[in-house]
């Protein structure tokens, strides 16, 4: 009796565990989604992508802006020196010269400017006792400052900075005071 006792209790622990395996194989036994949620999961993702697309042209868009804008920008930056003869002549001239010939020269002088600015060239405006500043002026030199007011601040401008667009081409070349 005894070892049917212990038959009996051994079927039963068996049981248990089979019932207790059977409990946990099916909550790891991973349910297929639903459609729906198939189709959430789908459009989520072509939402997603869609946004990217539009994110990818929008830039490119921007880059093409950015490359046509820009792209006379060599042309423009070997065009500054014709320019700088140009106003160094007109000074002479009108020293020296005949006021015809000055005339003249200003015309073409006034024409070739008008083409540049057409394109997106812009003189900077820098004048002596504005402050100096490292995005736009490049420091040629310093000298002592002729007055107190203008330490640390532009005495004289050597060259004429440019910009084309919004983008510095050329920096002012100034004299600083210290």
């Amino acid at each position: 009796m005894e070892n049917q006792d212990i038959n009996e209790e051994s079927i039963n622990n068996q049981e248990v565990d089979n019932i207790q395996d059977e409990a946990v194989s099916g909550d790891n036994v991973t349910a297929k989604p639903s459609a729906e949620e198939l189709l959430a999961e789908e459009k989520d993702r072509y939402i997603r992508l869609y946004a990217e697309f539009e994110n990818y042209k929008k830039r490119t868009a921007k880059e093409k802006m950015e490359f046509f804008q820009y792209a006379n920008q060599d042309m423009m930056v070997s065009m500054l020196g014709v320019l700088d003869d140009f106003e160094r002549a007109l000074k002479e001239i009108a020293k020296n010269g005949n006021p015809s010939d000055l005339q003249g020269v200003e015309l073409i002088y006034q024409k070739f400017k008008n083409r540049l600015t057409e394109k997106g060239l812009k003189a900077m405006e820098v004048n002596a006792g504005d402050t100096f500043n490292v995005d736009f002026h490049e420091a040629i030199t310093q000298i002592p400052a002729p007055s107190e007011d203008l330490k640390g601040k532009i005495v004289d401008v050597i060259e004429t900075g440019y910009t084309l667009g919004d983008k510095v081409i050329r920096f002012a070349k100034v004299v600083t005071g210290n």
